[in-house]
């Protein structure tokens, strides 16, 4: 089984109360980006990676989604999440990205928020993906932006006063693993560039819908640190379908 920190109890109660933990979709700062991108749910079957607690999948099934499956690998994540669910509508089940069983042809949605920057394998979970979409169905995914996860250790460059001075970009060109910092604690991320992330997707055979750096929600500038990330992009989100193959040409005999 993948390394999971979430199930630290110590790392998991900080976790807790992020304001995206407390509040739900309404405390996080790039859900008022992410849900222009969304697909309409009604009657359609929905997967949601790395669902934490939840939260993104009982949107979708208070959209009028017939089935949801929110996926993740902590069992206290889940454990939260099965607490607060009440639709029929929704199953979590305890499994990593990588080791989900995924079935051919299941799904009509495929959603992940801030999951992906865990995964070695981006190539590999983006073709199990494909396979588990439905024909003209929708993939959605937020990740931490190229920007922010390529010096690897997240985190300004403050001045003498404490004030910081700027987000060092450092080995961008070099993907792969980071020793990051999260919440006080040393966590497993990994790095890929943009050009990887959008080519992967289309080399697969997805179409690219959007791709936006969301900006933070106007309403939240106001609290602690936030206009700083007006500086740089934090978050990655990006938009994509699954065509359906074109009609048969007719060969002349």
């Amino acid at each position: 089984m993948k390394e999971n920190k979430y199930d630290d109890p110590q790392f998991f109660e900080q976790y807790s109360k992020m304001s995206r933990s407390v509040q739900g979709l309404g405390g996080a700062g790039e859900w008022h980006e992410l849900k222009k991108l969304l697909p309409d749910f009604a009657g359609k079957t929905v997967l949601d990676l790395g669902c934490g607690f939840g939260w993104h999948c009982r949107y979708a099934a208070e959209q009028g989604a017939e089935s949801v499956t929110g996926v993740d690998l902590s069992e206290k994540m889940l454990k939260k999440a099965e607490e607060m669910t009440l639709s029929p509508n929704i199953r979590y089940v305890h499994s990593s990205i990588e080791e989900f069983p995924y079935s051919e042809d299941s799904f009509d949605v495929v959603i992940s928020s801030l999951a992906f920057h865990y995964v070695e394998s981006y190539a590999e979970v983006c073709r199990k993906i494909f396979n588990s979409i439905r024909e003209n169905g929708s993939f959605v995914f937020s990740v931490e932006h190229p920007v922010f996860t390529a010096q690897g250790k997240q985190d300004w460059h403050y001045g003498p006063d404490g004030n910081p001075l700027y987000w060092p970009v450092d080995h961008y060109f070099t993907e792969g693993y980071r020793q990051a910092v999260f919440l006080g604690s040393e966590v497993v991320k990994y790095h890929r560039t943009l050009t990887t992330y959008l080519n992967v997707l289309t080399e697969t055979g997805f179409s690219l819908g959007r791709v936006v750096e969301p900006q933070p929600d106007p309403a939240m500038l106001d609290l602690p640190g936030m206009k700083d990330e007006l500086r740089r992009p934090m978050m990655l989100i990006i938009q994509a379908q699954k065509p359906s193959p074109g009609p048969r040409r007719e060969t002349s005999r």
